[in-house]
Order: C-alpha cells, then structure tokens, then sequence
C-alpha cells in the first residue's frame, strides 16, 4: 500500500497439553513452545509492527509462588526484542546452572516464561501512542488464583465508555481510551462473579456469553485465567480473522492461518476457522470444545485482510489477489484502447505484486485471443516471419518503481521536506518511451493518496511517457473503519475530498449543511446509529466521477503526462473474495450499528474543524 495505514493485530496462542520432559524428548527442548510461539508471532509480523508482549500460565504451581507472567516491548524489532529479553533471563540461570536444562521441572520452576499456557501478540496503534503500556497483553492481578486474568487481541471496540461505566473501573490517562482495558475490566467483572463462592470449577462459556454480549465491534480475543483456563473468541459477525489447529500435543490459535501452517508443518484443511461468534475454550486439563458463545450474523469478515493486511503466502489468499487483478483487466483495456504495444505495465510494491501477476494473466487472455483471431483471418496468407512475430507478441511488463530505503531529512521546512519525499520511490529509466508509452502502475488500495501524488506520480513522471494510470485492486475507501484498522478521520480520504470538490463544482454544497444538520438532531436525540448520514455526501456522484476527481487532485503541478486514476468495482471485489463481504469502509453499510455512530461522529468532526478520530 502507497499509503501506510496501521491496521491490523496479530494473536498466536499455544497450549501445551503434554508435561515439559515429553517435549524435550520428542522434540529435543524443554523450550518447544517458547520456540512455537515465537515462530507464530514472527510468521505474522505483518500485522503489527509497533509492538508485541507474551503472558504466560504455569499450572500446578505451589500456593504463593508466581504462575502468570507478562512481558512487553515497544522497541524497534520488538518480538525480537521480548524473545532476547526471555532468553537473557535463561542464559543467567544456566550461567550458574550450566544442567539445568537436564531437569524440565526445575526449568519450569526457574524459567519465569516456560508455562503451559502461552499468548503472543503484535500490535499497531489504533490508538493511543507507541507506548509500551498499551502494548498487549494486560493483565488483571487478583490474590484468589482463579480472578487472575491476562488478555490481548485484534480488534476495536466502539463502546468503551459505557464498558468502564459499567465495570466502575476508573482507568487511568494511559488507558481511558484503550478497547482492551475496558474488554478486560468487564469479563473479570463476570470472572470474579462466577468466581464468588471459590468452591466450583468455572464456567468459562458463562462468563464469554455475559461479557461479550456487551461488545460492539469485531474482535479476535485471547484470554489466560489463573485457574488454568483459556479461550479464544470471535466476533458474531466475523469480522477479524481466527483460525486454530489441535493436536495431541498442542491447542494453537493465530490470525493467520498460513502462519499456524508454516509454523507446525500442517496441511490446509488441518488449520480449521474458528467460525463467527464461537470460542475456543480449553480446560485446565487439556480437553477442549468448540462453544457457541454469540448467535452468529450476517457474515461480514473483513475484506482487507484479503485485499492488503494477510500474508500472502496462504493460498486461499494469493488465489483471490490474483482474481483482484484479473477482474481489472477489462476495464484497464478500455482505458488504454485495447493498445498493448505502446503500454508498460507495472505495479508498487510491494503487496500490489500479487494483483498485478492477476492483471497481467487477464491482459494475456485477451492477447491470446487476438492472436488466435489473427492468424485464423490470414488463411494461407502468412510466413514464418509473419507468424513468429505474431505468436511472440508479449504484454509489456517491467519494474518500473523501486521501494527505496525509509528516508529521513533533518530538514524541518516543509518545501524541503516534500522535495525528500518524492524520493520515498525510485525509477527504472530506459524502458517507456517519451511521449509514446502510457505507463499503468497497480496499486492495491488508494487511502489518502499523499503518496501517489508527493512521490510516485512524479517520479513516473520523470520517464516521460503520454499517459499514467493508477489501478487500484480496492474499491474507493469513503468510511471510517471502526473494527480494527486505524481509518477514523473523514479528511483523511482522497476519495471524500474528491465528492466535497464535486459539490462545490455543481453548487451543492448545502447537502454538506444538511448532512450535518441531520446528524447534531441524531446527537441530540441519542441515534446517531441509526443511519450513515455520510452517503449522502457521494449520493449524487457516480464511481467513475469521484474517479476522475481523484485523478485531478493526485497530479501534481507540473506534471506532463494525463494522470487516469481506476478503481475495483464492489461487485467484482466480492466476486475475487466471496467468503470476506466485510466492505463497509467502502460501502458504508456497517455490520454493527456502532458503525454509523462512528462515521458520523467524523463527519461532524471534519465539519466542525476537529482532527479527532470518530471514536
């Protein structure tokens, strides 16, 4: 994405159901699932790059003695930088222990992180700074054993308000606004209830159905309890990601499925999909169910993750990335006139390259068909020169943009600055023809734009060609996402400024007014869920208007060759990615009714002056 945006978590659990000295002789290590854990969380490093935190539980401890563990990083590198810190603490037991790691029980004992129960998270910042104190896992700490509660996951909650009014937890600055401490303060509301007579085993799937019934959002939610328990939940509708994988000697769940995969060499259809509103719950013996914990919704799993956010190395994944492209293949051709032999193709790296191999397997399609047509219309009419040059006809492709290393500037005035930005992307010179070429470059989603046009577009521009086209294998991104990706100010999107230019242009800016007069009487009246106020704003413009008004505001001054901006069709998105419906940051049509609070909400800000995020 030309763009960054923070988006994504990622979650990896691992409970170990066998004792420490069956892993170390089957495996050859007491640290078998210290080892697991950290290969899961790093095959999903994609997913969250601003920090990571492990907790874990032993079981069977001795009453007084320490059995949940957390520790966190917000440092560069951070899962390496957690897992170093763990193996310093083993490297200065075995200094004066040097056979310690003879005797797995003693290396339990001594080895604050060797538990059977372990989670792992990495985390972008939805919100709030790059604090470590925000980094997951929190952590609840209660005297009685079984109230202790230690939690992290991938999601965004729209409620926390009302969740801390309800938990009467006062949070502190760091954690007012933080969804994982209010998710935290209410299930260990229902933890410490169902805990009250300390007498009988919990009921995990009680206090999931009490606590999650109160959370509007999408989640993929891991929880360890000091009783040894643990559980694994998802949204009802389905929205962020989770999958899981059983085995004799292990419970594992993760974001990602190619992750599980890689990580413990297991086939596709062994990695199974925690479905919509369910848990997995594990016991503190080992055994395991799968529980309905929410009645199950439409299904709304968020399309993103396979558009941009997932590894894709998952072949479900590639496969649909690659139908991305492909579907755009027709519409690049009517934007070119069908004219291959004076078009380059290319794409930005570096998550783009899958759609593009889609783009180019759909132009070669129709390349082969010409050709087929061709020679059958010559009859008897050809020679070898002839066919050969015809069968040898190829789409033209080159990489054309280069990623180059972050660059920074010590340079604070801001024209200065800019001119270091264009050079965020470099070129590969020689191959378009000044003048003559069009160049088509494929992007997987356009956000702000700010790239495109401060850096990409001018650097294409350098090679002269006639006429650039930016494909985008997403649809136009005119909503806040609220579930889980940091998309939260309606300003922020290229696609909102072209419809506000477009009102302007046409003199309809009083749908501006009137949209936020209608949403001050939804604040006023306590509904500003029951309606996306914002689709009024693009109401009067087609796709393809907003496109051209995209293209307008992305060229830069000064720039020589006709800039054409194309986008994904929502149609042919779902086509591409049947099972991932979730498109309400294109759409506007929100899975919860928190959705239309938080769009509008943004509205109201961008009319006001306010850059807030919308929750």
């Amino acid at each position: 994405m030309s763009d960054a945006i923070k988006h994504e978590c990622g979650l990896a659990f691992i409970r170990l159901r066998k004792p420490f000295s069956y892993y170390q002789q089957k495996y050859g290590s007491v640290f078998y699932g210290l080892n697991k854990l950290y290969l899961l969380m790093e095959k999903q490093h994609n997913r969250g790059q601003d920090g990571a935190g492990v907790a874990t539980v032993k079981l069977n401890t001795e009453p007084g003695v320490p059995f949940m563990h957390r520790i966190r990083s917000a440092a560069p590198q951070a899962i390496g930088d957690v897992f170093a810190k763990i193996r310093d603490e083993i490297q200065e037991i075995e200094k004066y222990q040097p056979e310690i790691t003879k005797y797995p029980g003693l290396m339990k004992g001594h080895v604050r992180f060797l538990g059977e129960l372990m989670m792992g998270h990495i985390r972008y910042a939805t919100q709030g700074k790059n604090n470590v104190e925000l980094c997951h896992p929190f952590v609840r700490y209660n005297t009685i054993p079984a109230r202790n509660l230690t939690m992290a996951g991938n999601f965004n909650l729209i409620n926390t308000d009302e969740l801390f009014a309800f938990s009467k937890a006062e949070p502190g600055d760091v954690h007012k606004n933080s969804d994982l401490a209010a998710m935290l303060e209410v299930v260990h509301h229902f933890l410490a209830k169902e805990d009250s007579d300390g007498t009988k085993e919990l009921d995990v799937k009680k206090i999931l159905q009490q606590a999650f019934s109160m959370f509007d959002g999408g989640y993929h939610t891991c929880g360890l309890i000091g009783s040894g328990d643990a559980f694994v939940i998802r949204d009802p509708h389905g929205i962020r990601p989770s999958y899981y994988y059983i085995n004799d000697d292990v419970i594992v769940a993760a974001s990602e499925r190619a992750a599980i995969r890689t990580t413990f060499n297991v086939g596709e259809n062994e990695v199974l999909e925690l479905m919509p509103g369910n848990a997995l719950i594990v016991k503190n013996n080992g055994d395991y169910s799968i529980e309905q914990i929410l009645e199950p919704k439409e299904r709304k799993a968020c399309s993103f993750e396979r558009i941009y956010f997932s590894r894709g190395n998952d072949e479900k994944i590639y496969r649909e990335r690659t139908d991305l492209g492909r579907h755009l293949s027709g519409t690049v051709l009517k934007a070119i006139d069908n004219d291959l032999r004076n078009t380059i193709f290319s794409f930005i790296p570096n998550t783009a390259e899958v759609a593009f191999y889609g783009l180019v397997k759909g132009l070669e399609a129709y390349l082969n068909k010409i050709k087929v047509e061709r020679i059958l219309s010559w009859g008897n009419d050809y020679d070898e020169e002839k066919l050969s040059e015809m069968v040898n006809r190829r789409i033209r492709i080159d990489k054309i943009a280069t990623k180059d290393v972050k660059m920074r500037t010590f340079i604070t005035e801001d024209s200065s600055r800019n001119e270091m930005v264009q050079h965020v992307y470099d070129i590969t010179y020689g191959k378009v023809r000044p003048g003559i070429d069009t160049l088509v470059v494929i992007d997987d989603s356009i956000v702000r734009g700010t790239t495109l046009k401060e850096s990409i577009i001018k650097m294409l521009d350098r090679l002269g060609p006639k006429k650039i086209i930016v494909v985008s294998s997403a649809p136009q991104i005119r909503y806040p996402d609220c579930y889980g990706i940091d998309m939260s100010k309606m300003g922020d999107f290229v696609a909102f400024q072209a419809a506000i230019a477009l009102l302007k242009d046409h003199g309809k800016e009083h749908i501006l007014q009137e949209a936020y007069g209608l949403c001050k009487e939804l604040a006023r009246t306590n509904t500003l869920h029951a309606q996306n106020v914002v689709k009024n704003v693009y109401k009067p413009f087609t796709p393809e208007q907003i496109s051209a008004k995209i293209a307008e505001i992305l060229t830069p001054k000064g720039i020589g060759a006709e800039v054409e901006v194309i986008y994904q069709s929502i149609e042919s998105l779902h086509a591409a990615c049947p099972n991932n419906l979730g498109d309400w940051y294109f759409t506007g049509n929100y899975p919860t009714p928190g959705g239309n609070r938080v769009v509008n909400k943004a509205f109201m800000n961008y009319m006001e002056g306010k850059n807030e995020r919308g929750y």
